[in-house]
């Protein structure tokens, strides 16, 4: 890496434009752009556009204009894709402009990702999961590990990897997180619990009864610490007790003369259990009849 890039890390998308590589250099004048010329960008990290919050920037892109140009890249002649602004393109539409102001650079499909990734996180405009999906999407398609990443896009490796952890979570927190019903602390305070079943309970009760992060952290602490108590504690198995040599022969010598084998057990202080077992009312007649005749 060039003395030149790496004092560009971590300074976010301004750096990543100016960086003197073939594949990024482009002019950065503003040009006024056919809305119909123009198309969003698929792997857009940002997949939640408050249509609320649009339509108030509609308004004001109708009052004022649109201050701030989208960034874009030229795709085709005459066509163009979005790195960043898709937000302000979508309430421009609302607003009914057919041009807007953009700034056209040459970009890989590698630097179009970056640059919309840097551009929605220095605005705080993703959501935790959002920003989780981009860095993964990132580290997938372009084969990245967390270091080359967090190099790539100026962010701590921690922070990355605080990101990624996000997407072990269930679905519904996943999705929960997204719709801003619970936020990031919420998220990593759950990740801290073993299984899915809790998670999603604690998560319920978190939307139930409005908990803040600070007590969903106390209410996790108190589950781990009580699985930690309960410990499944096997029973020690009973040493078994060996019969003596003549209680082997009375055994056998029951067996025999009662014609079935006899049940015989004896516990350490002499005290114990003798049982004839019998297959059927018949052979429970017989043995009757052999007490019977011990009688006689």
């Amino acid at each position: 890496m060039s003395k030149q890039n790496r004092q560009v890390l971590g300074r976010g998308l301004d750096a990543l434009i100016r960086m003197d590589e073939p594949k990024t250099s482009g002019s950065s004048s503003i040009n006024e752009i056919a809305l119909s010329k123009i198309q969003p960008n698929p792997d857009q990290p940002r997949s939640v556009f408050d249509q609320e919050g649009l339509e108030e920037l509609s308004a004001s892109i109708q009052s004022i204009g649109l201050v701030q140009p989208i960034t874009l890249r030229e795709i085709s002649y005459d066509s163009y894709q979005i790195i960043s602004g898709e937000r302000r393109y979508r309430a421009s539409l609302l607003a009914g402009l057919e041009t807007l102001p953009a700034y056209v650079k040459k970009a890989s499909d590698e630097n179009v990702m970056e640059m919309a990734l840097i551009e929605n996180i220095q605005r705080e405009d993703l959501n935790a999961i959002e920003i989780a999906l981009a860095f993964q999407n990132l580290i997938d398609t372009y084969h990245l590990t967390q270091d080359k990443l967090s190099e790539r896009i100026g962010k701590k490796r921690a922070t990355i990897a605080n990101f990624l952890r996000l997407l072990r979570l269930p679905a519904e927190i996943q999705i929960g997180v997204k719709n801003k019903k619970v936020d990031m602390g919420h998220a990593k305070a759950l990740l801290s619990i073993g299984d899915t079943a809790t998670q999603l309970m604690v998560y319920e009760q978190i939307i139930e009864y409005g908990f803040s992060v600070r007590k969903t952290e106390e209410i996790v602490r108190a589950i781990n610490e009580e699985s930690q108590e309960i410990k499944i504690v096997k029973p020690k198995p009973k040493p078994k007790v060996q019969t003596p040599e003549e209680y082997e022969l009375l055994k056998n010598h029951l067996s025999s003369f009662f014609g079935t084998k006899i049940g015989f057990a004896c516990n350490e202080k002499g005290q114990g259990k003798i049982s004839i077992p019998f297959d059927s009312e018949q052979d429970l007649e017989r043995i009757i009849q052999v007490f019977d005749q011990i009688k006689k």
